[in-house]
């Protein structure tokens, strides 16, 4: 699978596009990371707790996207992008996104 930021592939020529395509995640905090996270905000720099955290859901959400677009029958998808938003305190919605679509060696 071909997953690009960019509108097109170079060396690639897009066959036809099929349509948006997603992967979402939701994800709570735990306690085990609030203390740590709280002790790394107090001294400063990088909270790596929460790093984990992120990543651990753009993951998800990227794997979901994967999966979507490959059951449409896609083999790249277009435009990825990420996008967050805390749905109540602690609580943050990963969502992953682009265009799914089918591509060939130029």
């Amino acid at each position: 699978m071909l997953i690009v930021t960019t509108n097109d592939i170079p060396g690639h020529r897009v066959v036809s596009t099929l349509g948006v395509v997603r992967g979402i995640t939701v994800r709570s905090r735990n306690v085990v990371s609030d203390v740590v996270g709280g002790v790394q905000s107090m001294i400063g720099g990088r909270v790596g707790a929460y790093v984990k955290l992120a990543e651990a859901a753009r993951q998800e959400a990227y794997e979901d996207l994967v999966d979507h677009a490959r059951a449409m029958g896609a083999n790249a998808i277009l435009a990825m992008r990420y996008d967050a938003n805390e749905i109540m305190p602690g609580i943050t919605e990963v969502l992953a996104y682009g265009t799914a679509a089918v591509v060939e060696p130029a």
